[in-house]
């Protein structure tokens, strides 16, 4: 248990059987009547956003969360297997819960899982990542008014943007938050 005082980003809150994650709060002392604290949450599982207000003082009971750094190993089924580094226990994580970073996801890149009472809540992958270009179609001079695009699609089998510049097999780092391209990696 904690008080709303004790409230920061990143603190994970069980409210009605649910867990929510701070994203924002504000303490407000208003000129008349009591304090109160101004929140943003976010539902852990569904990604929910809501805003709620406590009173100042008021009791909300908080989830142990656990964030372990943890190695991908492989896909199995539509399941993706972790292993900790530190126990090698191995866990595995629905597609689901992984998300659109599964576009992103390379063998044996570290990862941050989110546990709470054994249940995988959900997998930060790095900012950015190093992958190289499966497939793109050349890029022919002249057929832009201004800096062009084209599709091209990665070793994982995501789809990104990138400059008509960018050949297949080069090496690129991406934006694994919304998959964009971010420049050539030497």
């Amino acid at each position: 248990m904690a008080t709303t005082n004790d409230l920061k980003n990143g603190i994970v809150l069980n409210l009605d059987g649910q867990l929510w994650t701070v994203t924002d709060f504000q303490h407000v002392k208003p000129g008349k009547g009591g304090a109160f604290v101004r929140t943003t949450l976010k539902n852990v599982l569904s990604g929910k956003v809501v805003d709620k207000t406590f009173n100042a003082g008021t009791k909300v009971e908080t989830a142990n969360v656990d964030k372990r750094s943890m190695t991908y190993l492989y896909k199995d089924g539509s399941d993706f297997v972790f292993m900790d580094g530190d126990t090698f226990d191995q866990i595995h994580v629905s597609a689901e819960t992984v998300g659109g970073g599964a576009d992103y996801l390379l063998e044996n890149t570290e990862v941050i899982v989110a546990v709470h009472d054994s249940t995988p809540l959900y997998v930060e992958l790095p900012v950015t990542m190093e992958l190289v270009v499966e497939h793109t179609d050349p890029g022919l001079q002249g057929d832009r008014s201004t800096g062009g695009t084209k599709p091209a699609t990665l070793e994982t089998g995501a789809q990104i943007q990138v400059p008509l510049f960018i050949t297949t097999g080069e090496k690129l780092k991406v934006d694994t938050r919304d998959g964009r391209y971010l420049g050539r990696v030497n």
